[in-house]
């Protein structure tokens, strides 16, 4: 059984298929060629009216508005997916960079703070419950 989403492309795939008829039917009209294009009118309307059944199915899906963006700029929609993941890998490595260096940082400041302060430094570690020695 064919998922909402999947009946749904298929209903817009034949949709558009029926307009490009349609536009090589009106583009070389010919008199006699009229019940034929009556015939694809209403089946244009028929596939509209059975789109619109069929998106009740699929209220639940939410497409980001940079995908529209990617799409009105002739750009390919599966683009967005992996430029999110990029621009998440590269704010991943700047944060992991931020991170290790406040963790050096810290372990500098315990050492010189040691070196300068180690009676307080005792106490200080005694809280903590770090009985490490500073190095």
């Amino acid at each position: 059984m064919a998922t909402p989403l999947e009946n749904l492309e298929s209903q817009l795939e034949m949709f558009i298929e029926n307009i490009r008829q349609i536009t090589i039917i009106v583009s070389d009209f010919q008199p006699q060629g009229q019940n034929v294009l009556n015939q694809k009118i209403q089946t244009i309307v028929s596939g509209l009216q059975e789109i619109d059944r069929l998106k009740s199915q699929v209220q639940d899906v939410h497409v980001p508005l940079e995908v529209f963006d990617y799409i009105d700029e002739g750009r390919n929609p599966q683009l967005y997916t992996k430029d999110c993941m990029e621009k998440a890998m590269n704010k991943n490595e700047a944060v992991k960079g931020k991170i290790d260096a406040y963790r050096r940082f810290r372990a500098h400041l315990l050492v010189e703070l040691t070196n300068v302060f180690p009676a307080e430094m005792a106490k200080y570690r005694a809280i903590r419950g770090d009985e490490r020695p500073m190095s």
